[in-house]
């Protein structure tokens, strides 16, 4: 029988009653990187693991304010031979916040792009627990899975700065650069006055306003 190890902050979410209805052995554990864990074997006989980090639409965009996803990420890609973000829910992740398309779409680029990590998109609970249900399934017999194993290089202390500025609204890869080669470091660039700000080339009152209103306002 296929075996997910299941984060216990997902007891109540449902998703454990549908695995068990679909023939999956659900081990509870404490789990301190991701939300569930899928283990298989290769050819050679080597536990490989699968990392899986469930995100409602809210939680994701939720992320793209404090920046927690892209350090999970980051600490995922460097434990599990495979990681994966499933993105449930079925809301337009374009419509429910006021976050600019652009920004949305430049974090999804960056998830899949960037840090090379796949993102599924689930309707609910009960269509997550399917999908996973498959990939236990599938992973149940050794195979040989080369591409999908190989380990990225680890990113660079500027990488994670470029990523971390890049998803502030508004703000691409050029913006990103050019701020933290004026300011230096993040720390400076979040305490810089708007008069600063409007130093750096393409920053205009539009986009300086909804970085402050990002950074200042209370959760």
């Amino acid at each position: 029988m296929p075996q997910i190890f299941l984060d216990n902050r997902e007891r109540n979410s449902g998703i454990v009653k549908e695995l068990i209805k679909r023939d999956i052995e659900v081990i509870e554990k404490q789990l301190v990187l991701a939300d569930f864990i899928i283990k298989t074997k290769n050819l050679n006989g080597e536990i490989l693991t699968l990392g899986v980090e469930r995100k409602t639409i809210n939680d994701f965009l939720n992320s793209m304010i404090d920046k927690r996803l892209i350090s999970q990420l980051i600490d995922m890609k460097k434990h599990f031979d495979i990681t994966l973000l499933i993105m449930e829910g079925e809301e337009n992740i374009y419509q429910i916040r006021d976050f600019h398309p652009n920004s949305i779409r430049g974090m999804l680029a960056s998830i899949a792009i960037d840090f090379q990590v796949p993102i599924l998109y689930t309707r609910n609970h009960k269509d997550t627990a399917n999908l996973l249900a498959i990939i236990a399934k599938r992973l149940e017999k050794p195979r040989s899975l080369p591409s999908l194993l190989k380990k990225r290089k680890p990113l660079t202390l500027k990488q994670q700065q470029e990523y971390f500025i890049e998803s502030l609204p508004g703000i691409g890869p050029t913006i990103s650069k050019s701020l933290l080669q004026k300011f230096k470091n993040i720390k400076k660039i979040i305490n810089a006055t708007e008069e600063e700000l409007k130093e750096v080339d393409k920053i205009g009152p539009k986009k300086i306003e909804n970085i402050k209103r990002i950074l200042e306002s209370n959760y």
